[in-house]
């Protein structure tokens, strides 16, 4: 008997059938964050990235094209088992020929080889307007801002990128979910605090009156609790968008950086539900702050697809992942995010919360909690090599791929230590850094 067929008894003492689970998790869609690719920079501008993001370290390999991030992307994709969707900034247009348009005239056409790459994969994409990284955010206002000429802009900016996000739902046949989520705010305690709010709900107003096929395209609204330069007021909070997104029927989006740091997003699932026909999350991990580390199979992970499950909501979430590490494997990162997602929702899919909801209900809660505590000791991690087996992806050693291609695209260039001078690798990779147009040096702390 394997190891899995082992653990599959055991699961089905329980009630748990752990074919069903895997069978389940296969038509799960997380959506892949383009930006962690190249650490939010984007191909329209120059300008610094700004908005209260912030994407540290200096680990060489940052795609500086469109190729090179597409080629990223790929072997991300070959590593990650199920299901998934391109989730892009506007900030990504891909323009030629010389041709350059400002964010409040792109077109769909400047996402064409997006729609070409999604298209020959069989992945939808969703999209988000980019409110950040532009001279037009004046004072750290966009859509609220009382300067009508920039308000105007950044209007015009997002009833583009409705037009975007149907010509997506048209190209790939896949309904695309469309994330408007802006920076305003004020570092210092402002002297007005409704009228920041009055313009943003206007300029919103505006960007819905724009007709859109709502079979198509899914629109959300993302809320957060600060940003850095932001620190006092941020003009689209938590109860600002819920109570938007319940009066135009658009959908909320719940980033678990973008809260308090007592309070979860895997509470609020339930809570949002039953108002809500959908909802839709950003799993990230914030640490102390909205940090965007890469997603790993903590508590709170493991609580949010616990509660999408518990639900019954698998159809009525829409995950996507938003992290971004610079200090670390650019590609590893989007590697084990998504894994670390992925485990979150097959243990989910593996608790037997039948039971477990029939004992809370008949006031058994001691043995509940026994229950609860046993199921943390089950052995999912030999039934998430079974899923990765039939997804055709190895479970474990996917960093060997990872690094073989580093290597073999001059990505970990020369490495000379920082203790003593010593250069660990061949001068000659140096050619290669020259040829895909990676960084050529990295301080290395050992010696």
């Amino acid at each position: 008997m394997t190891r899995y067929e082992q653990a599959k008894n055991m699961y089905a003492q329980l009630g748990v059938d752990t074919e069903q689970a895997i069978n389940t998790l296969k038509d799960v869609t997380i959506s892949m964050h383009c930006w962690q690719g190249d650490d939010v920079h984007g191909f329209d501008t120059d300008d610094a990235l700004s908005g209260g993001i912030q994407a540290t370290g200096n680990y060489p390999g940052r795609a500086n094209t469109p190729e090179q991030l597409m080629a990223d992307i790929d072997l991300a994709l070959s590593l990650i088992p199920g299901k998934t969707k391109l989730n892009l900034h506007a900030s990504y247009a891909i323009f030629e020929n010389g041709e350059h348009v400002d964010r409040d005239q792109i077109r769909g056409e400047h996402f064409k080889k997006w729609v070409d790459f999604a298209k020959e994969r069989n992945m939808g994409i969703d999209f988000n307007p980019t409110y950040f990284s532009h001279a037009m955010v004046k004072d750290g206002l966009t859509l609220s801002s009382p300067d009508e000429e920039v308000r105007k802009f950044w209007v015009e900016h997002g009833k583009a990128c409705l037009k975007i996000s149907e010509y997506f739902a048209n190209e790939t046949g896949i309904p695309c979910v469309m994330n408007i989520w802006i920076p305003d705010g004020y570092k210092d305690i402002p002297a007005d605090r409704f009228a920041p709010r009055a313009r943003f709900k206007k300029s919103l107003d505006e960007i819905l009156d724009t007709p859109y096929d709502k079979s198509k395209v899914y629109v959300t609204l993302e809320s957060k609790v600060f940003g850095i330069g932001v620190e006092s007021y941020t003009v689209g909070s938590a109860e600002f968008c819920l109570s938007y997104s319940i009066q135009k029927g658009i959908t909320p989006l719940m980033d678990n950086g973008h809260y308090h740091p007592t309070e979860v997003v895997s509470d609020k699932i339930p809570a949002l539900l039953t108002f809500f026909p959908e909802v839709a999350l950003h799993v990230t991990r914030g640490i102390r702050w909205d940090s965007d580390h890469v997603v790993v199979l903590d508590d709170e992970t493991k609580e949010i697809a616990q509660e999408i499950v518990r639900c019954d909501a698998l159809d009525r979430v829409y995950i996507a992942l938003d992290f971004f590490d610079a200090s670390i494997n650019r590609i590893s990162a989007w590697v084990t995010g998504f894994r670390s997602m992925q485990k979150a929702l097959l243990t989910a899919l593996c608790t037997p919360s039948a039971a477990l909801k029939e004992l809370q209900d008949s006031s058994q809660f001691s043995r509940k909690m026994v229950m609860m505590e046993d199921c943390k000791m089950l052995p999912i991690g030999d039934v998430w090599a079974e899923y990765c087996r039939q997804c055709g992806v190895d479970a474990d050693n996917y960093y060997d791929e990872i690094e073989k291609y580093e290597n073999e695209t001059g990505k970990t260039i020369v490495r000379i230590c920082g203790v003593c001078g010593k250069e660990e690798q061949a001068v000659s990779e140096a050619e290669l850094a020259k040829k895909y147009g990676y960084d050529a040096v990295l301080l290395s702390p050992g010696g």
